[in-house]
């Protein structure tokens, strides 16, 4: 049996459900998921094994005009990943009228000679017919495959995985086979926190949000770890917002937070969150750079 293996790097605009879409393949929580832009921010090595192929999808932030130096970390991020890969995947989402972003994504696929397959997720609750949609998009002569998809409910997901195996050449094992992401534990547990603020808040407040794990230790003789992380915000009226009325949302996210973690880790976890204003961060490219950005 020929073993395929390669790297698949998965690009869209925000919200196109790229991370959904990953997190189903591998079968674990990695990349965080919420209904609001720049929510995935650093590229993230995603790695399915099976017995004939590796497959390491890289998510990317969506792709969007860039307003600070966070955004155009993103941006640069996004569109790096479209180098030295195996195959590229363009997400649209089936319920959105065509726009300015999926032209410019088209139009920096156009021109390179990998291999390109467009899914169209959605398809479980999109209200209209996506026929046009994707007459639309074969006329282009872009790609080689374009399948409708729920990420969601995981439609036509192993029709997607034996696409790209046929594309795919024949490679190595390149990571372990119990491997599934490039990310250290902490990175993990941040965008964890992280997204629990996303989830709970509302407005700018969390685009403004950076997290930093401090420290994670084992307690002596106990099935627990001690982890301690702040929640940096953009300014001192967003500090009282996340910390909530009594403590409320700070307890909230610290909670919901440290469920995710035990199910990361397989322990118990005593999680502590402090939160500290860093003022106007994402505009500041040394501080973008302090919080891993880079």
């Amino acid at each position: 049996m020929k073993f395929k293996s390669g790297f698949v790097t998965v690009i869209g605009r925000p919200n196109v459900g790229k991370s959904t879409l990953l997190n189903k393949i591998i079968g674990e929580k990695i990349s965080i998921i919420s209904d609001k832009a720049q929510t995935t921010r650093n590229k993230i090595k995603m790695i399915y094994t099976d017995d004939d192929s590796q497959i390491i999808f890289l998510d990317t932030p969506g792709v969007q005009m860039p307003k600070n130096a966070l955004g155009e970390y993103m941006l640069k991020v996004s569109k790096s990943t479209l180098e030295d890969v195996d195959l590229i995947t363009m997400l649209v989402d089936a319920g959105e009228a065509f726009g300015k972003l999926d032209s410019y994504i088209l139009d920096a696929l156009k021109d390179l000679n990998t291999p390109k397959i467009l899914l169209i997720n959605k398809i479980d609750i999109a209200e209209d017919d996506i026929s046009e949609l994707v007459e639309r998009y074969e006329s282009l002569g872009i790609f080689k495959k374009i399948i409708p998809i729920s990420a969601l409910e995981s439609t036509n997901l192993e029709k997607y995985i034996e696409e790209i195996k046929d594309i795919l050449p024949e490679g190595p094992i390149y990571f372990p086979d119990d491997m599934i992401t490039d990310q250290p534990e902490r990175s993990i547990i941040q965008e964890l926190i992280r997204e629990k603020v996303l989830l709970n808040m509302q407005d700018e407040i969390p685009h403004g949000i950076a997290v930093e794990v401090e420290s994670i230790k084992k307690r002596e003789n106990r099935d627990l770890l001690d982890i301690h992380a702040v929640i940096y915000v953009e300014k001192k009226s967003h500090k009282p917002m996340v910390i909530g009325k009594g403590g409320k949302m700070i307890q909230r996210i610290g909670s919901e937070s440290r469920n995710d973690i035990e199910r990361l880790m397989d322990t118990k976890v005593n999680l502590q969150l402090w939160v500290k204003i860093s003022k106007d961060w994402r505009s500041k490219e040394e501080r973008v750079k302090s919080f891993g950005y880079k």
